[in-house]
């Protein structure tokens, strides 16, 4: 791993040079962060779990018609994905009242919206990532009305999905984060596909029948063992075996390394030729 050229380092995963120049190898690290990183931890397994979380989300979502960054799962920690142009924008879609909806609105928590509430936010650490209209992106310039448009149709169609995915395994989907980028094709073309990950740490999930949180709050608010929380959803999903593999702290590799890996076929069938972006007009 030292031998490889680092891109990007962030709070949950690193980011380095791909095998060729259109694609990029995800890390994830085991780091926990809470309130714009001024809680921080680092708890054996996470990015395992969430390294096996996602590769398998992101391929449940790209089955249902809607194109990803992620290629395939490459070992435990690691996966190979697409190089993508990162939209500077936080998609969250909130199907119950929690988190900083219950602080800025003061709705209590647990309370059923009527309809999913879809909130931006500008991708931004040093400016604790604020929360902005679809006028200040477009304003801005950090995605145009087709793009807008074509992450909130996504959003919905991931919250859809995902709703009923996990309504079936006994989990309510709270809230979560979507991250998007473009890819540009050949030709100049442009394709938005979602990007980032998809997991406990950006999915709020609570048990259905007992409302146990399992998702990062347990770090957030020391409600629980972290590991605990995320295995569970990962057993639930039919990604791990029953027991877990990660037991007092310690990772049982043997188990996790024989695991099958995940790798994205409807991905790979899109044949889509990634090239460097031309430049972007202000």
């Amino acid at each position: 791993m030292a031998r490889r050229k680092k891109i990007y380092e962030g709070k949950a995963k690193i980011l380095y040079e791909g095998p060729d120049q259109n694609t990029v190898i995800q890390y994830f690290k085991d780091d926990a962060t809470a309130f714009n990183a001024e809680k921080k931890a680092e708890i054996s397994g996470k990015g395992v779990l969430n390294n096996r979380i996602s590769a398998h989300l992101m391929t449940q979502i790209e089955s249902i018609g809607i194109p990803t960054h992620f290629i395939k799962q490459i070992n435990m920690r690691e996966q190979l994905v697409r190089r993508v142009e990162i939209i500077p924008l936080e998609v969250v879609v909130r199907n119950v009242a929690a988190g900083s909806l219950c602080k800025r609105l003061g709705v209590e928590e647990g309370t059923i919206l009527q309809r999913p509430l879809v909130e931006y936010y500008y991708k931004k650490d040093e400016l604790g990532d604020p929360l902005i209209s679809e006028e200040h992106i477009l304003t801005f310039g950090w995605a145009d009305p087709y793009e807008l448009e074509e992450m909130v149709s996504m959003a919905w169609r991931v919250n859809d999905y995902l709703n009923g995915l996990f309504s079936g395994i006994g989990l309510r989907l709270v809230d979560f984060k979507l991250e998007f980028g473009r890819i540009f094709g050949e030709y100049g073309e442009l394709y938005i596909v979602l990007a980032d990950e998809v997991s406990p740490d950006n999915c709020r999930l609570w048990d259905a029948k007992t409302g146990e949180k399992l998702d990062k709050d347990r770090f957030r608010f020391d409600l629980g063992d972290l590991v605990e929380g995320y295995q569970y959803i990962a057993e639930r999903l039919g990604l791990i075996p029953e027991g877990g593999i990660i037991k007092g702290g310690s990772i049982n590799e043997q188990l996790a390394e024989t695991l099958d890996q995940i790798e994205n076929e409807l991905s790979r069938e899109r044949k889509l030729r990634d090239v460097k972006p031309k430049p972007r007009k202000a």
